[in-house]
Parts: structure tokens; C-alpha cells; sequence
């Protein structure tokens, strides 16, 4: 007999492999024989972010908050998705659609078709679907809780509409009453579906909650009733380009150009993969404030989280482009800013507090920060940045001394903001394995008040597909992993390739991990759809940037 954790990990592997198959076709009905074998296994499954999904009347109200916020707005209204590649669509008139919580380009070209930019790789395909899969479960039930055994409408959903209609017309209603009906359609109580109103209410990307139930609703009504189906398609552009690095060679050739540019790149070169701002407020808050130790650094810039438009951030952004600082937006489509830092144009002779920058010209070291990647997408735009430059018929190798990753990831063990230490990435669903030697351990990070964890960690397919019976699984079985995140197999396939097979970078190019906890998708109510960090996330995410530098420039 198989167990939760043997039927789960095969419902995902299920998922994959139809997904694959319909990308390859081209184009599919959601509930149609292909769509609802994706149905299915999402239900075997049971993902964690995805709370009440196989409950027949109640709708995740949490799950579909986090879904909406990284969906393009007013996607609920559309009967026709298409997912393309980046194919002119940014020349055109059409409005530009980003979603907040994961950066994509997205027209509505009109009422009925919503078109995705796919520019990520294979992982950006299969998180929209399995989000689509999950607002078809959803839009299903809505219409089951709107009609009665013979279809007909109930006075609910009637009441529902005109709320709707209302609110898009700027004119007032009973907003307690409208709560009343969303609340029999959602399956919710009251007081259930009022606080989810107000989470709508205050994200920036979606819309109403009203109206997402009212037309996710509608749509599922009208296909029942009227034939008119959904559909998703792929172009052939993206079927074509997707697998061939277009556009992270784009994206790697871009910052190389621009190193070469500025007479960078026999210099010695350590990359990190970051957010864009950590590194820049990190060494430049020293070099400008004088702010001498990690402390310090903590302080202010806790000071300027707390006030998005502080003076201090401002000040150290204009010092650093004066003082040594590229900044380079993404303009291949891979949504992957990056970061070019000169030591060699600092006014200081320390990066950080204690860790000096050698005199000597030619080796005064050169920091390359690129913002996160996305799953798969890490290997692509990785592998082509640490091929050799081609420039004028020459190959330029990079001198790569440092490869650094830090990373948000789903802790096993501890809490929110703990910190992950990996020893290996485990590649979910291949028997694919990268042990590492880090050169950042547990014991740096004593003394900070965090807990940390040392151990393998799993790259996951997604991690909108994880559920406890899995996550138990690889925490308490021989694997011992700490924790789950989408990129660390993928960066270090394309490190051990480039030094070890290709030999395009040095052989003994030093390796850094470190992760803090976005999430523990083993707690109730401490997964990702239970809202972003805040606050809590600016220490670890400093800490890691500080130890990070401390460790490349210090042998």
C-alpha cells in the first residue's frame, strides 16, 4: 500500500508530465480530458498554499489571494488565455498588465483574451498553470454554491452581480449585505469572509473580491450553460524558444558588454544572486554614514523600511552612483535587474567594517548582484553569465572568484526569518544531487538571535505544489533536509559545469548559501499565503548580505 507522501510525490510528477503534453500541443480546454487530469492531481496532492481546494463548497479564500497577487489584474474576466513569448506585444498600445508577486509581462488585448509573457523558463510555465488549475477548482464551486440541482440561479449570485455592478459604477451599497451573499457563495462565514474582503481591499494588484468571485463564477456558468468554453493556448514563438537561453544569453551578454565597457573584466569578479538593495545599502551605508558595525547597518536600514521614502536611501543611492555603483535594468526579458560594483571607485578603503580592498589596481575586486531567478531560469541565465565574453572575435573568460547565493526558502524546522544553511541540494522528483563544500557555516550566524540550520536542502519543481506528507517525507527520512526553495540545484548546475567541466571559470571558485525562512509550509498558518515577512525579513536578509561579504574578502 502506498503512502500519502508515495501517492503525492506521483500526482506531481502526474502534473508535470501533462503539462509538458499540452505545452507541446498547444492549446487545451481547462475542463476538458487534459484539464481536468491537471484537476485531479492537484486534489491527490492537497498543496498546503492551497488550503480548502478539494472541499466541495468552501472556496480558499487565502490561497486565491496569494493566486491573484501574482496573476495579472482582472485575468477572472478572461475566457481565453494565451502564454507567449516576448513577441512585439511591448510595442503596441495594449496596457501592460505586471502582477505584484511575480514580475510579468501581461496585455489585455480585450475583453475575453488575457496574453502572458513567458520569459522564465520552464518553471514560469508550470507555476501559471498549476495557479490557473487551482482558479478553475475554485470557479467550479462558486458556480455549485450560485445554482440548484436544475441550474438555476439563486437569488445570492443575483444579488451578487448587481453588487458588482454597483461598485463598477462608483455608486454606494449595503456593504454588510453584499458580505451576506459573498459569504453563501464562498461557503465561508461571515466573519471569514469579511477579512478576506479587506485583504482584497488592500492589495495593489487585484480587484475586488466581489468582483473575482462574481466573474470567476461567471465564467464557469456560462461554459456550463452556454457551451462557451475556456481555454488556454501557447503560442508557437514560446514552444520554439523555451529551453534555448534566448533570453539569458540576452540578459548575460548585456552585463558583460558592460563590464568590458568600463574595463572590468580582467578583474576579479564575485556574483551574487540577491535582491537590489541589501548589497548596495550594506557596503555604501558604510563608505557614506560610517556605520561600523553590522548593528548600525541593521538600524538604519530598518529606519528606511520603515519609511519607503527616506532621505538616507535616497543619499546612499546617489553617493553610490557617484562612487562606483552600475546599475543595470532588465531590458532582455527575463525580469533579472543586475548591479555592477567598482571597489576601485570607492572613497573608502573598506567595504565593510574590518575588510579592506587590496591597493593594487588590477586586483581590486569587482561585485556583480543580480536580482532572484525563478526556478529553472536560475540555470539559464547562471550557465550564460559564466561563459567566457565574446568580444570582436575573442574570448574573454571571467575571473569568477565567488558565486553567492541568498535566497528566501520554506523552512522545515523553525520559523519565519530562521536561517538555512545548505550542505547539498537535493533535486526534487530525479535522483539529481549537488553536495557542496559552503563556504559559509552555521557558526557565523551564532550570536544574532536567529536559529539556524545546517543540512541538505530540496530544489523544488514549485513550491505552490508541496504538501506535509511530502515535506515529512525529506525532514524525517534519511535525507534530513532543512528546507525547500526553487533555484539552488539549478545555480549549482551550472557552477560545477563552468569550473569543473568547462573550466571557463577557476576551478576553485569559492561557493556561499544561505537562505532565511519565507515560510514554514509544515505550520498552519505560516505559509506563503499567509502573508510576506515584513520586517521580520530585514535581518536575516542583512545578516546573510554582511557574512556574505565578510566571507569573499576575507580568505
Amino acid at each position: 500500500m502506498r503512502t500519502r507522501a508515495q501517492e503525492s510525490r506521483a500526482a506531481i510528477e502526474r502534473l508535470y508530465i501533462t503539462m509538458r503534453h499540452l505545452f507541446m500541443r498547444g492549446v487545451y480546454k481547462p475542463l476538458g480530458v487534459s484539464g481536468e487530469s491537471l484537476i485531479s492531481a492537484l486534489h491527490v496532492l492537497q498543496p498546503e498554499i492551497y488550503g480548502l481546494v478539494t472541499e466541495n463548497e468552501k472556496i480558499e479564500l487565502d490561497g486565491l489571494l496569494y493566486v491573484m497577487e501574482r496573476l495579472p489584474r482582472g485575468i477572472e474576466e478572461c475566457r481565453y488565455i494565451r502564454l507567449i513569448s516576448r513577441e512585439g506585444y511591448e510595442n503596441a498600445d495594449f496596457e501592460k498588465l505586471i502582477p505584484s508577486k511575480r514580475r510579468r509581462n501581461c496585455y489585455r488585448v480585450d475583453r475575453n483574451q488575457m496574453f502572458v509573457e513567458m520569459t522564465r523558463g520552464k518553471s514560469d510555465i508550470y507555476d501559471i498553470l498549476t495557479h490557473l488549475t487551482f482558479l478553475y477548482i475554485e470557479a467550479e464551486k462558486i458556480r455549485n454554491n450560485s445554482t440548484d440541482s436544475k441550474g438555476r440561479i439563486n437569488l445570492n449570485w443575483k444579488m451578487l452581480g448587481e453588487i458588482v455592478e454597483k461598485d463598477k459604477l462608483g455608486e454606494p451599497y449595503n456593504h454588510e449585505a453584499a458580505c451576506s451573499y459573498l459569504s453563501h457563495i464562498t461557503g465561508r462565514t461571515y466573519d471569514e469572509t469579511h477579512r478576506a474582503i479587506e485583504k482584497f481591499n488592500i492589495s495593489s494588484n487585484s480587484n475586488s473580491l466581489f468582483s473575482i468571485v462574481y466573474h470567476l463564477g461567471k465564467l464557469s456558468i456560462e461554459e456550463a450553460m452556454e457551451q462557451k468554453d475556456r481555454e488556454i493556448s501557447f503560442s508557437a514563438t514560446l514552444r520554439e524558444r523555451i529551453g534555448h537561453h534566448v533570453y539569458g544569453e540576452q540578459w548575460a551578454q548585456h552585463i558583460k558588454g558592460i563590464l568590458e565597457d568600463n574595463n572590468l573584466l580582467h578583474r576579479p569578479i564575485h556574483i551574487i544572486s540577491a535582491n537590489l538593495h541589501s548589497v548596495l545599502n550594506t557596503i555604501y551605508g558604510h563608505q557614506l554614514l560610517g556605520l561600523n558595525s553590522f548593528e548600525e547597518i541593521e538600524k538604519i536600514v530598518s529606519e528606511i523600511s520603515l519609511d519607503h521614502k527616506s532621505k538616507k536611501q535616497k543619499q546612499i543611492r546617489e553617493y553610490a552612483l557617484k562612487n562606483g555603483f552600475i546599475e543595470i535594468p532588465d531590458v532582455s526579458g527575463t525580469n533579472i535587474g543586475a548591479q555592477i560594483f567598482d571597489t576601485a571607485k570607492m572613497e573608502k578603503n573598506t567595504i565593510i567594517p574590518g575588510i579592506s580592498i587590496p591597493e593594487e589596481i588590477k586586483k581590486k575586486p569587482v561585485i556583480v548582484v543580480m536580482d532572484y531567478a525563478f526556478g529553472e531560469q536560475a540555470y539559464e541565465c547562471f550557465d550564460e553569465l559564466l561563459k567566457p565574453f565574446e568580444s570582436k572575435k575573442q574570448m574573454i573568460p571571467l575571473d569568477v572568484v565567488s558565486a553567492s547565493i541568498m535566497g528566501k526558502a520554506g523552512i522545515l524546522q523553525g520559523n519565519k526569518g530562521d536561517l538555512m544553511i545548505p550542505t547539498s541540494h537535493v533535486f526534487e522528483g530525479t535522483a539529481d544531487n549537488y553536495p557542496f563544500k559552503n563556504r559559509l557555516k552555521g557558526s557565523d550566524f551564532e550570536g544574532y538571535g536567529l536559529e539556524v540550520f545546517e543540512g541538505p536542502m530540496i530544489t523544488v519543481l514549485g513550491t505552490s505544489l508541496q504538501n506535509k506528507d511530502v515535506l515529512s517525507y525529506f525532514m524525517d527520512s534519511s535525507w534530513k533536509a532543512i528546507g525547500l526553495e526553487m533555484e539552488g540545484a539549478h545555480y549549482q548546475k551550472a557552477l560545477q559545469s563552468a569550473s569543473k567541466i568547462r573550466r571557463s571559470i577557476r576551478k576553485n571558485v569559492k561557493v556561499l548559501y544561505a537562505y532565511y525562512a519565507s515560510d514554514n509550509p509544515l505550520k498552519t498558518g505560516s505559509t506563503l499565503a499567509s502573508g510576506s515577512l515584513g520586517m521580520e525579513g530585514v535581518k536575516p536578509t542583512y545578516l546573510i548580505t554582511y557574512k556574505i561579504l565578510e566571507s569573499i574578502f576575507t580568505n
